[in-house]
């Protein structure tokens, strides 16, 4: 006998949520309960994705649409409350990266789930492209020989839109913790963990808060090291979107 499709609900009903649904509604071992976004876009949202409508999580926590696991797609800077929210109700958590906006905030969020037996993911998605997939695959049957150094670079120019509309958060979070960390999380895949890292940032391109550039060094425990630059202020053909149409800008 098969098991009931698991109940979903969708926590932000921006751009990442809005992909997260679709994902939820065409998956048949999974159904989208409901939707949470607060702002007076949320019902045509939730509309579209024929789902139910909250403005709250405590409204949907304490509904009939309670789910099973909810995936959390809103502004870094609430990542960890409204995850732990839900670790506390009994829902498991896809909650998209960064998993928190520091390393003791993050390791709270870990240790909570751990107690109350739930399961908690972050959206590092890219480890499972196809072509990270094969990398993995040459690298471990080390027919490319031995790494000694790795140099990425991930450049391309956010228009002014993607930081408009979005009540400042975009502006506020930086090119740091909203693409870098999906790079860091791949050098980790492919070469092992990152025991030191040396860098530089900057924000002189558009005068934000958080920086729009930055240059790293970086050691691996396996003895590697490696050079990244990257900025989100810069015309560029050098990103993971540009190679493999993810995202594209």
């Amino acid at each position: 006998m098969s098991s009931p499709p698991l109940k979903i609900a969708i926590i932000g009903g921006g751009l990442i949520g809005h992909r997260h649904g679709s994902s939820v509604l065409t998956n048949p071992s999974t159904t989208l309960t409901a939707l949470v976004e607060p702002s007076p876009s949320g019902p045509s949202t939730a509309a579209f994705l024929h789902t139910t409508h909250y403005t709250s999580l405590s409204s949907l926590l304490a509904s009939p649409h309670k789910p099973d696991a909810a995936i959390v797609c809103t502004p870094n800077n609430t990542h960890v409350s409204l995850s732990l929210e839900l670790i506390e109700a009994g829902v498991h958590v896809l909650v998209e990266k960064p998993i928190s906006e520091s390393v003791e905030e993050g390791r709270v969020l870990v240790e909570r789930a751990r107690e109350k037996g739930v399961k908690l993911l972050v959206g590092h998605h890219r480890r499972f492209n196809p072509y990270l997939l094969a990398t993995k695959a040459h690298l471990s049957s080390s027919s490319l020989g031995k790494i000694i150094a790795v140099q990425g670079t991930w450049c391309l120019l956010k228009p002014a839109s993607y930081f408009e509309g979005t009540g400042g958060w975009r502006q506020e979070a930086g090119v740091v913790m909203i693409n870098l960390i999906h790079e860091v999380d791949l050098l980790q895949f492919l070469l092992g963990p990152i025991v030191l890292v040396s860098a530089l940032a900057t924000s002189k391109t558009r005068g934000y808060k958080a920086e729009d550039g930055a240059v790293a060094m970086l050691r691996f425990e396996s003895g590697v090291v490696g050079t990244f630059v990257l900025s989100d202020a810069v015309p560029s053909p050098w990103s993971f979107e540009g190679g493999t149409g993810e995202n594209p800008m």
